[in-house]
């Protein structure tokens, strides 16, 4: 086994930046967070527990693909003999990928595995359980931002590419945001490099719905965590009791987005300032776009992408999207 640390960094989020772009989103008249940081160590904890509830189906389908389409997967992806670089943006535990590892590693394929994650105690975690899971592999970590990890890759690598972005992360943007995050891609790509991305279906919008309104109530425990690390780090006073979670699905445009309601009119402080909330006022914690089949392929061309596979669950509720940059 032989294990890399290039680009590792054990530096926390810099505060200066959480402050700044919390006060923006707070100063807003529609006010809103940026969902970049409900991930710290209690908040990868819950995601976990929200991949795992019943209503949340993402993380089933996508792990069916990969669990029972794992030859499909590396037919697509790989090519026998042709060593690469295998990059997981936003990689979380990597249990789908855990399935690709092994088969990779089974067939003797060379890769070095390159996760990115914005959480320090995710890439810690991986750097200790996947080389115990398998001895043999190669891993090289990144943590931090997305494309300062594909940028650090790219100067210490000359090999092709493959980039997995897995879990429908990729509506957790705005369409045109997405779109402009997959140009981003491929910029750091060569033609020939290739990309999958999971992308979530509309469907009922009843299922989709209760995806992002669990009973048990680990979606509210989620977004509320944002405001308890805001207190933590930045010095505010949120009462958290005085907030509760709302979602609402728009099933023609295929957007669900996520608030925190405030239950009464209320100031909260931070060290130098105060923002004012008022009695059924939202803030904006989150959006999950979903996609039709034609959509995605659009999106790809104008990224720069041909479309090359396409992976779907039994249900046909969610696609692994596999591209080639041109």
């Amino acid at each position: 086994m032989r294990k890399e640390h290039a680009g590792v960094t054990d530096c926390q989020q810099d505060k200066t930046e959480f402050y700044r772009d919390v006060m923006v989103g707070l100063r807003k008249s529609a006010k809103s967070l940026p969902s970049k940081y409900f991930y710290d160590a209690r908040g990868d904890v819950l995601f976990q527990q929200i991949m795992r509830c019943p209503e949340y189906y993402l993380t089933r389908c996508e792990e069916e693909i990969f669990k029972k389409q794992t030859n499909t997967l590396v037919k697509y992806l790989f090519q026998p003999g042709k060593r690469v670089d295998l990059i997981e943006l936003g990689v979380g535990d990597a249990s789908k990928t855990h399935h690709l590892l092994a088969r990779l590693l089974e067939k003797d394929y060379e890769f070095t595995y390159r996760p990115i994650d914005i959480s320090t105690h995710i890439i810690t975690e991986l750097q200790t359980s996947l080389p115990t899971k398998f001895p043999s592999i190669n891993i090289s970590a990144f943590q931090g931002d997305y494309f300062a990890g594909l940028a650090e890759f790219q100067k210490i690598s000359s090999l092709p590419k493959i980039v997995l972005f897995l879990g429908a992360n990729i509506g957790n943007m705005p369409r045109e945001q997405a779109q402009d995050f997959c140009k981003q891609v491929r910029q750091y790509l060569n033609k020939g490099d290739r990309m999958l991305v999971g992308f979530d279906l509309m469907k009922n919008p009843r299922i989709v719905q209760a995806a992002y309104d669990d009973e048990a109530g680990l979606t509210w425990r989620f977004n509320i965590n944002l405001l308890h690390r805001i207190n933590s780090e930045l010095g505010a006073d949120f009462n958290t009791d005085l907030f509760e979670h709302y979602c609402q699905y728009d099933p023609i445009d295929g957007t669900c987005s996520s608030y925190l309601v405030s239950l009464l009119d209320q100031v909260v402080h931070f060290s130098k300032e105060k923002i004012s909330f008022e009695q059924g006022e939202v803030i904006h914690m989150e959006v999950s776009q979903k996609y039709k089949l034609e959509e995605i392929n659009a999106l790809a061309e104008r990224a720069c992408f041909s479309p090359i596979h396409r992976i779907t669950d039994s249900k046909a509720w969610f696609v692994d999207a596999i591209w080639e940059a041109i």
